[in-house]
């Protein structure tokens, strides 16, 4: 009895062990030939300054991994916003013969059917920064929950509980990012009970249009204590309120190189703080990478979640110097960082973070 007891115990032992060392094995970049492989980018919306680094940041990417042998070509098409456009582009890459395509999605439903195409047409479908639906495509994002707790929990932190007056700057009507950060604002404007939203505001992550649409409220608004953002409203949002003769609320910024320098404009002449975060423009490196990585033959989730980037007093310094004028922050995510990133999903580890330049 004994005897038998252990050898199934050694067998269990040798059956996870095997187990373990397949995982194992499947971590880092997969080495697959993709050198014949051509990889395209859709894109929704090219009209700020996070959109057109995002293009760029997918096309120097994609240029290096071209000149290293790792794929063959790439393309990119912008819709400017039309999803009928944006879909249409789609079937074209799919006549084109593009082995795989990553989509900045303008509606999270409106594309599926020209996805559903790509698919069955063996076409690898990373959907990026947008909330698609259909479910053959696999998705790039971040935790818009996380984002929304994490502005919340920062005001909390300036605020505390008392009852503070909040104005919720979105971002386009209809984008699949504007509707999940804004039900993730929700969920945490539920965990602050004494906190009330007194205005709402499409921005289009844009600093001229948010500043536009933040005037127009303002008149109607009580004090404005704390301003939910999406990224490229915050300087708009601040220049609204300064154009009012204002007090500047807490702020939320969005990486932008003209926020944190407003920000630190302000810190330095009366020590008003606050707290910036965002998605980064090369998330399109990220999705260009997943979607040769599957193509290479790793084992990649349907879901990759990305870090977002944090940026906070004691390091802001740091990153307004690596902030091009009139840019975003930002920072590339080569192959092997990627790969980390992937692997970090499928082990339910932590996932790397981007330190501070030095």
């Amino acid at each position: 009895m004994q005897a038998s007891r252990m050898k199934a115990l050694i067998a269990a032992f040798m059956a996870s062990a095997i187990t373990a060392g397949v995982a194992a094995a499947q971590d880092g970049a997969a080495t697959g030939d993709t050198s014949g492989k051509k990889i395209a980018f859709s894109n929704s919306y090219a009209g700020n300054s996070f959109r057109q680094v995002m293009i760029k940041s997918f096309e120097s990417m994609g240029a290096k991994a071209k000149a290293d042998g790792k794929i063959a070509d790439t393309a990119v098409v912008s819709s400017n916003n039309s999803v009928t456009e944006q879909a249409s582009q789609i079937q074209n890459l799919i006549l084109q013969g593009y082995d795989a395509i990553i989509v900045l999605a303008g509606s999270d439903t409106a594309l599926n059917g020209a996805i559903k195409d790509a698919c069955n047409a063996g076409i690898v479908v990373v959907a990026f920064a947008s909330g698609v639906t259909e479910p053959c495509a696999y998705r790039v994002d971040y935790d818009l929950d996380s984002y929304a707790k994490a502005e919340l929990d920062f005001i909390a932190g300036k605020l505390g509980d008392k009852p503070a007056n909040i104005l919720e700057i979105r971002g386009m009507a209809g984008d699949g990012f504007d509707k999940r950060l804004n039900e993730g604002v929700k969920k945490a404007l539920a965990d602050h009970p004494s906190y009330k939203k007194v205005g709402e505001v499409y921005g289009q992550w844009t600093a001229t249009v948010a500043q536009k649409e933040v005037s127009g409220i303002l008149p109607s608004l009580p004090q404005i204590d704390a301003v939910l953002t999406q990224g490229g409203d915050g300087y708009g949002a601040a220049q609204a309120f300064k154009a009012a003769d204002r007090k500047l609320p807490i702020i939320i910024m969005g990486n932008r190189q003209d926020e944190l320098a407003l920000w630190k404009q302000e810190h330095d002449a009366s020590g008003y703080e606050t707290f910036s975060l965002g998605a980064t423009p090369s998330v399109s490196q990220v999705a260009f990478w997943v979607a040769q990585q599957i193509l290479a033959g790793k084992k990649v989730p349907k879901f990759v979640e990305v870090p977002l980037l944090q940026i906070h007093q004691p390091d802001l310094d740091a990153w307004l110097r690596a902030a091009p004028e009139g840019g975003v922050v930002n920072a590339d995510y080569p192959q092997d960082l990627v790969a980390k990133i992937i692997d970090a999903n499928v082990n339910k580890q932590p996932l790397p973070v981007v330190p501070a330049p030095k």
